[in-house]
């Protein structure tokens, strides 16, 4: 029954997010910024601590620390910033499937050819999203049929 609800409580918030594409960019541009500026804290204490035993590790800490801390600030600050990573992010795992199934389907990785020819699709589609992602409300669009799709999945999986 739980999983049930969880169904409906995603399939709800993907239907509120397909309404209003940007209630599902700025929640996860702000803790995706939470997460990556905590990352960059925590890069900066490492590095201080890290600099009297290694002072090249300690410095490459402290630099990554402030990148991380900079773009975390980015993401909270602007959720466009967020969209164009997430843009860029997907539009390179898009390349990487269409790579991966081109191999798969000379190679019969996997067993059979239809599984590269399928990475091949995802990774045109992910192309294709990841052009237009850089746009908040795309990337909006996204994340509603993701939640709408996941809950309908759930809700239809035997146990």
């Amino acid at each position: 029954m739980q999983k049930n609800t969880m169904a409906i409580v995603l399939i709800i918030l993907g239907i509120i997010v397909l309404a209003v594409p940007i209630l599902g960019v700025i929640p996860l541009s702000v803790l995706t910024g939470l997460g990556v500026a905590f990352l960059g804290l925590g890069f900066i204490i490492a590095g201080f601590t890290d600099r009297e035993v290694n002072t090249g590790l300690g410095l490459l800490e402290i630099v990554l620390g402030i990148i991380s801390l900079v773009l975390g600030l980015g993401f909270i600050l602007n959720p466009g910033l967020f969209s164009f990573v997430a843009g860029l992010l997907v539009y390179m795992a898009g390349l990487f499937l269409i790579i991966v199934g081109i191999v798969a389907t000379f190679t019969k990785a996997g067993g059979s050819r239809w599984n590269g020819v399928v990475a091949i699709i995802i990774g045109l589609i992910y192309l294709i999203f990841g052009y237009f992602i850089s746009d908040p409300f795309y990337l909006g669009i996204l994340i509603g049929f993701w939640l709408l799709i996941t809950g309908i999945l759930m809700f239809f999986q035997k146990d």
